[in-house]
């Protein structure tokens, strides 16, 4: 299927030029229209003119913020991962370490249930889009590294056996979350909350922490 990957007759208008408050608005709003179309069209079936026309944007002024289809989407599936992960798998904080582990999987969920939507189209072009694999990775490899810093300290104060390996401990533990929830939210699997209880034991029983 084509790409929508450029302006027609060249490169971008004004691309990386500074936008005026106008303009900031203008980007806010294509923004905006692009993760709506996304979500109701999937990410293949949408053109540049459904974002335009649902932005009430003229076509060729899409092309002034973004050089394509693929370049916006980006940009939202950034801004998802920057919500999704906002909330580390292990915080450093709270009552005790079971507790901030449960409080973790909490705002996960909620997160993903507010991006479950697009959480199914960003699969969708996980699987083609060799840049947005990459993005997909940079923004998990923070979440990793700050989950698996807490576990070194809970190793470190004797709250976590020593004989985890921490990263990978972190990558499977946030695996095993992820992975459920798109089978219930995006799947349409049977909901039930006793999957977010499972979840929470599963994680602290994984870390060896006490309940």
């Amino acid at each position: 299927m084509a790409s929508e990957s450029g302006a027609p007759g060249g490169d971008a208008a004004g691309a990386g030029a500074p936008l005026t408050e106008r303009g900031a608005r203008t980007r806010e709003r294509l923004l905006t229209a692009a993760r709506e179309v996304f979500e109701e069209r999937g990410f293949l079936d949408t053109r540049v003119a459904h974002i335009t026309r649902h932005a009430k944007v003229a076509y060729g002024s899409f092309y002034t913020y973004f050089p394509s289809k693929e370049a916006v989407f980006l940009e939202v599936a950034d801004r998802l991962f920057a919500d999704m992960t906002q909330h580390d798998l292990v915080p450093l904080e709270g009552p005790s370490p079971a507790a901030r582990v449960r409080r973790a999987n909490r705002a996960y969920y909620e997160a993903y249930r507010r991006n479950a939507k697009m959480m199914a189209i960003i699969e969708q072009v996980s699987t083609f889009n060799v840049e947005f694999q990459e993005m997909r990775r940079k923004h998990r490899a923070v979440a990793v590294s700050r989950s698996a810093k807490a576990i070194r300290r809970w190793q470190a104060a004797g709250l976590a056996p020593a004989d985890i390996d921490p990263e990978m401990a972190s990558r499977a533990l946030a695996a095993m979350v992820d992975h459920s929830l798109y089978l219930w939210l995006v799947q349409g699997e049977e909901p039930d909350d006793r999957l977010l209880d499972t979840l929470d034991t599963l994680s602290i029983r994984a870390l060896g922490l006490d309940p």
